[in-house]
């Protein structure tokens, strides 16, 4: 039995470790998943809060994963597992057996699992974290008890110290479309082998006094007595894989597409990437007051790219004295673009050459 539980005590602690280190890699990308589980239970009034939630996860996960390995007050370091991992079972199996959220986001998005593989994961983590609270008595300190606790607490502060660098920088470990060096034409292809989502009509009728589902194939065409109510398209077959870069659509303040030009522009192009300017932080106006004079003399292209309103742009780009022009993108690819608001992106014939977070800014 000894042998068993140390075994256990090694994989899930070095796997809690390991899910929380990915995830304090990229605090964001965690708050953004945290925000889609909130929309779909319909908690939406906890999303102002679901970075702070993200970094006590990821903190706690870090925490508890190196508590175990060292044996530190098992009685509490297993009962907080037991909790944690019967939280992440329920969420990963609503995320499976909904069908609402495709991926739970348990590695970040470095290492993706399907919802599936994500649920029976944590199923097997669930019966290993139940012997270790049932036999957890068993499990002995490595150490004396103040260097356990000492050792402990550097857990909690480096994980801690981890977020805030990455938060106050940009993810040490990009792995998302985005990062230096990908061709984004190239990463908006589809890969080989995917295929797209496929869909079929649904048209919704009703008849004395109940709605009835119809496809055109099979809608009485000869019963007039049918009233429509609705039409809808429903989802029919999963897509298999997906481009890497999604909706990156630029256009200007027109409507018109500017994708193309920009992607394929030799010149260097900068986009200064403000998902909501009345959120941008502070800090970076003398270094894009700097950037903005060699646009001025031809030397590159500077791009605002926002998903805030035209009013809001203009509020905006007044404010902070800029002078280039804004484009207007989806908000959900410019947070994947950048995980900063603001963040700069440099592209050259649509490779990226370089990420700053605002604070970097060259």
């Amino acid at each position: 039995m000894k042998l068993l539980l140390n075994l256990l005590r090694i994989i899930v602690g070095v796997l809690f470790i390991f899910s929380g280190l990915v995830k304090a890699n990229d605090p964001l990308g965690l708050s953004y998943k945290m925000e889609e589980f909130f929309e779909v239970l319909h908690m939406t009034f906890m999303s102002p809060l679901s970075l702070t939630y993200s970094l006590v996860m990821n903190t706690l996960e870090i925490a508890l994963g190196a508590a175990l390995l060292l044996g530190f007050s098992m009685r509490l370091t297993s009962t907080l597992l037991l909790l944690m991992i019967a939280f992440f079972t329920f969420l990963t199996g609503y995320a499976l057996y909904s069908g609402e959220i495709k991926e739970c986001g348990c590695f970040g998005d470095c290492i993706k699992l399907t919802a599936t593989e994500t649920f029976w994961k944590d199923v097997v983590l669930l019966v290993m974290i139940l012997i270790i609270f049932f036999y957890r008595k068993r499990i002995q300190p490595l150490f004396g008890k103040k260097l356990t606790l000492v050792l402990t607490l550097v857990s909690v502060l480096f994980a801690a110290g981890l977020q805030w660098y990455t938060l106050s920088h940009l993810p040490i470990v990009d792995c998302l479309g985005y990062k230096v060096g990908n061709n984004l034409p190239e990463k908006m292809k589809l890969p080989p082998g995917a295929r797209p989502a496929e869909y079929a009509t649904v048209l919704i009728y009703e008849k004395d006094g109940k709605q009835q589902e119809f496809t055109p194939e099979n809608y009485p065409w000869s019963d007039s007595t049918w009233k429509f109510v609705d039409r809808r398209d429903k989802l029919i077959r999963e897509a298999e894989g997906e481009a890497p870069v999604k909706d990156f659509i630029l256009t200007d303040l027109d409507g018109a597409d500017q994708t193309q030009a920009i992607l394929s522009e030799p010149t260097p192009v900068y986009l200064f990437l403000v998902k909501n300017v009345k959120e941008a932080g502070e800090g970076w106006d003398a270094k894009m007051h700097a950037l903005q004079e060699q646009f001025k003399a031809g030397k590159v292209y500077i791009y605002g790219v926002t998903a805030s309103s035209k009013a809001d742009i203009s509020a905006f780009t007044a404010a902070h004295g800029l002078q280039f022009p804004f484009l207007q993108m989806d908000g959900t690819a410019i947070k994947t673009a950048g995980r900063s608001n603001p963040c700069l992106l440099l592209l050259e014939k649509g490779t990226v050459k370089g990420k700053w977070h605002y604070n970097d800014i060259p």
